[in-house]
């Protein structure tokens, strides 16, 4: 997992092309005015844009996904992400069977052992297949957030 301001960003192109592709889109795009949905940045590379209310901690479950790398652009607002490694004990017990199509498979929900950090606009995460990840919580009080998840199949 990688928790930085995108105006960081070129300290991560060397980790591999498709993620430099990804954050210098996010860096040179401005999206505060995109429309919600989905379109293709290069081939494996896909940007989802959504806005949503952030919800409480406890409404929170651990994700996974094993074909794409997530990476995830604060456009607009701020949201605390819960995370854990499937390496960490308990967390390595999933709550749901695996769904291919979807990529997805949950985890843990929230609790008090649960670690967190803000994503705050001009932040971006990137989460490989080994993090599990809680995106969507609030940390003071509910908001709507605009965001930038892009997946990048690996």
């Amino acid at each position: 997992m990688i928790v930085d301001k995108i105006s960081n960003a070129h300290l991560y192109y060397k980790l591999s092309s498709s993620i430099e592709k990804s954050l210098k889109y996010l860096s040179s795009t401005d999206l505060a005015f995109a429309p919600d949905g989905k379109s293709t940045i290069d081939a494996g590379i896909v940007i989802g844009i959504n806005q949503y209310s952030t919800k409480n901690a406890h409404q929170g479950v651990l994700e996974a996904h094993r074909k794409n790398i997530d990476v995830q652009f604060m456009i607009h607002g701020a949201e605390r992400i819960g995370y854990a490694f499937l390496s960490d004990g308990d967390n390595n017990f999933p709550s749901t069977e695996y769904d291919e199509k979807k990529d997805i498979q949950f985890f843990g929900a929230y609790n008090q052992e649960t670690e967190t950090f803000v994503l705050q606009e001009g932040m971006f995460a990137i989460f490989f297949p080994s993090d599990l990840h809680m995106p969507g919580l609030h940390f003071s009080e509910q908001t709507n957030v605009k965001k930038a998840v892009i997946k990048i199949t690996v």
